[in-house]
């Protein structure tokens, strides 16, 4: 099969399983498997949106225990002795009696050839509706307040009906609105510069007693909520010229975390935290109140010039585990032009599930847009999102699990499918998300267990397989199972070619970023930049056709062409690069990275570049080169985080010129507007909303473009005297062809 082809085959199964495998063939020893440097590994979307399937309306039909996997077209069904025999365990199993009327022709849904991913609505229902609890920072000028409550007010019109909402304030203290009480607004306070234990909290609200005061359903209190949101004020707290406002983030956060601990543990809710600043009070505080202390940046971190960092990552980690465990989902807002504390608060978002959003501030677009897509619905007017989610993996045995990467925690659940070794979350076998929602992908790696040598040899090609478990609570009120269960063959004895022409590029270089900023977080950047160099290297040397120690002679298969350009944009972007990047914001591009699937992934790792000139029609893509920028040409850039269209010299002194708008001129007008179209069409269902940027050749806001692009053509290229154009980049930074020359020479030399 040619290389096109079976990347069609690829994406025919992403599109209906939601699955990207590194390898399409399985390695069938260990030893084959630490030859291919890549490891073996899933970037899998659970609730990816199928709208054709049907939602099966029964329990499914599972193996006996400890396997207890679920009953797939995989399985082998004997119609005449109602038995079906597990892939997983080989155990045989008695079809249910409901089963009894099944033949070769007339076979359930979940044994259908394409039923390799299906859902099922289990009799389970939720314990309590879904929940959202707003928590507001009231330290904020009375422009983005108001902003903010327009968004709050509008949000009410898009929660289900039965859903229950709370009201948390802070500024210098912290108040939990009584929504319960109707005869006057009535909030209790508490303390912002004491440590409350859950325990407080609960005898302070006085939860014990059953009569719910502080979460209303939405239908019954939304007059209340509105009213209160209404008459919010800026934090009356006085704040001289030389401090920051004083902001207990931490109270109000375990507050939250206490309210929903002690009425709702393991029912789908979502703390909500808006915040316009740093914590400078309480526990959690990132920076003091004196202006003159800046906020830590990431020279500070290196050089262990941090007094309250340790402190604050320690408190916020807690908060993070005590509302995974319970099952809520912690959403983070930031919207401030300074740092708010985000890289310490990280793990709120990306232990539990949730989303995080970096702005400016709560009037741009980017928040409002933002904000209201986290409620999208499906075509029965059910929120996309899912509550309380858990994903179990279950393997063949020629397979092992060796962890996950993306938005989850351990449920350190133990079982035959686990492996020996650890990469992500590892030594356990399900995770639990808590939040999910249609866009969530993980990366999950496996490793090969057996040794080599012939197994007793069965007829016909060998498979390996696994099959992954979603459970989670979907906004209609019951729970869900979606099963998606994949089945690859094993490589034949040593030096199959079709392991190498089952490489997918793509997905490749996707879960080796997430392992690449899974070790940005724990060691120093250089080491994690040699980690990719090395891995690079020693996939070229394994898989590339060459001549020993001839450069020259180095070639690449199709499907291995583009992983080298991968991996040289990878390591300039901002995932590795800290350069240039508040701690907060590298923190929030990697929460993203780990939270989408493939080809948003691989556009954040290297941008798209469509070029608009008068001499063609619509967009041509161009390579993201610097010899792309044409005097002539319009670009359009998509990095993900941003869309940014760059107008060439000439074209934007014409539209200085305004000739646009005269008569003759129609196709240039045409010409400008297109990039703007494409645009919006981008922008559609984005999350978060992207960052929308027009500039002109030697532009200052051109740097977006300029740092983003392959400088092949930079100040020390050019000739005699070189000639600065606009294609020009300063930088010192080494271009891809000088970057494959060093690859091709160390890969032949055979030195890894």
């Amino acid at each position: 099969m040619d290389y096109e082809a079976l990347k069609d085959q690829w994406s025919d199964v992403e599109e209906r399983d939601g699955i990207r495998l590194s390898w399409n063939t399985f390695p069938s020893s260990r030893m084959e498997a630490s030859r291919l440097v890549v490891p073996i590994g899933a970037v899998y979307t659970p609730l990816k949106e199928k709208p054709d399937s049907p939602l099966l309306q029964y329990e499914p039909v599972t193996c006996k225990p400890p396997c207890r996997a679920v009953l797939n077209p995989y399985a082998n069904v004997d119609v005449r002795a109602r038995i079906w025999i597990c892939p997983f365990c080989l155990q045989r199993n008695p079809l249910p009696p409901h089963y009894k009327d099944i033949t070769e022709s007339t076979i359930p849904p979940e044994l259908h050839p394409m039923s390799t991913t299906i859902e099922y609505q289990l009799a389970r229902p939720a314990p309590a509706p879904p929940i959202f609890v707003y928590v507001v920072d009231t330290c904020q000028d009375e422009d983005s307040l108001k902003a903010l409550k327009d968004s709050l007010i509008m949000s009410l019109s898009l929660l289900p009906a039965n859903a229950l909402v709370g009201l948390i304030t802070y500024g210098t203290m912290a108040q939990v609105h009584e929504l319960g009480y109707t005869e006057c607004a009535k909030s209790y306070v508490f303390r912002g510069s004491k440590e409350y234990a859950a325990k407080q909290v609960q005898e302070m609200l006085g939860l014990a007693s059953a009569l719910p005061r502080f979460l209303l359903p939405v239908q019954q209190a939304e007059f209340q909520i509105t009213n209160v949101l209404e008459q919010l004020q800026r934090d009356p707290w006085p704040v001289a010229n030389d401090k920051r406002p004083l902001r207990c983030t931490g109270v109000a956060l375990s507050v939250a975390v206490g309210l929903l601990e002690t009425s709702f543990q393991n029912a789908g809710g979502r703390i909500m935290m808006f915040t316009s600043g740093p914590a400078t009070e309480g526990p959690g505080l990132v920076v003091g109140p004196e202006l003159k202390e800046p906020i830590r940046s990431h020279h500070d971190i290196d050089r262990d010039n941090i007094k309250y960092y340790k402190k604050a990552v320690k408190f916020y980690d807690t908060m993070a585990k005590r509302a995974a465990n319970n099952g809520h989902i912690v959403d983070v807002f930031a919207c401030c032009l300074d740092q708010v504390g985000l890289l310490e608060m990280k793990n709120l978002a990306n232990y539990t599930g949730g989303q995080m959003l970096l702005t400016d501030s709560f009037t741009s677009s980017q928040f409002k847009q933002s904000f209201v897509r986290i409620f999208d619905k499906d075509v029965n007017e059910n929120l996309l999102m899912g509550f309380n989610a858990s994903l179990e993996v279950l393997t063949t045995k020629e397979l092992k699990v060796t962890g996950l990467i993306g938005h989850a925690v351990s449920l350190n659940k133990k079982s035959t499918s686990v492996g020996e070794t650890e990469c992500g979350i590892g030594n356990t076998c399900a995770w639990k998300m808590c939040g999910i929602d249609p866009a969530s992908s993980y990366g999950i790696y496996f490793e090969i267990a057996n040794q080599g040598g012939p197994t007793a040899v069965q007829p016909g090609p060998q498979r390996g397989m696994m099959q992954f478990l979603t459970y989670y609570q979907h906004s209609s009120g019951h729970y869900h199972l979606r099963v998606t269960t994949v089945a690859r063959n094993l490589s034949g004895p040593a030096g199959d070619p079709t392991l190498s022409q089952s490489f997918d590029q793509e997905a490749a270089a996707v879960l080796m970023a997430r392992i690449a900023v899974f070790k940005a977080e724990v060691d120093d950047g250089p080491d994690v930049l040699r980690w990719v160099d090395r891995m690079l290297i020693r996939l070229c040397s394994r898989f590339a056709d060459y001549r020993k120690d001839d450069p020259t002679s180095f070639r690449l298969e199709k499907n291995f062409t583009l992983y080298p350009q991968f991996m040289f944009h990878l390591r300039r972007s901002q995932f590795l690069q800290v350069f240039n990047n508040s701690p907060d914001e590298t923190a929030f591009y990697r929460h993203v990275l780990n939270h989408e699937d493939v080809g948003d992934s691989l556009v954040m790792i290297q941008p798209t570049l469509d070029s608009y000139s008068l001499e063609h029609e619509g967009s041509q893509p161009v390579l993201l080169d610097s010899a792309s920028i044409q005097p002539s040409h319009i670009l359009l850039l998509d990095t993900f985080f941003h869309i940014l269209i760059f107008h060439g010299e000439t074209i934007a002194e014409w539209r200085k010129a305004g000739y646009q708008d005269q008569e003759g001129y129609e196709n240039l007008k045409v010409l400008l507007e297109q990039p703007k179209e494409d645009a919006r069409e981008l922008i559609a269902d984005r999350f978060p909303l992207p960052r929308f940027i027009v500039c002109d050749a030697g532009g200052s806001q051109a740097r977006f473009l300029l740092s983003k692009l392959n400088p092949s053509t930079t100040h020390t290229t050019g000739g005699y005297g070189g000639g600065v154009t606009s294609q020009t980049i300063f930088t010192d930074d080494v271009s891809l062809q000088t970057f494959m020359d060093h690859l091709m020479k160390l890969a032949v030399s055979g030195t890894s």
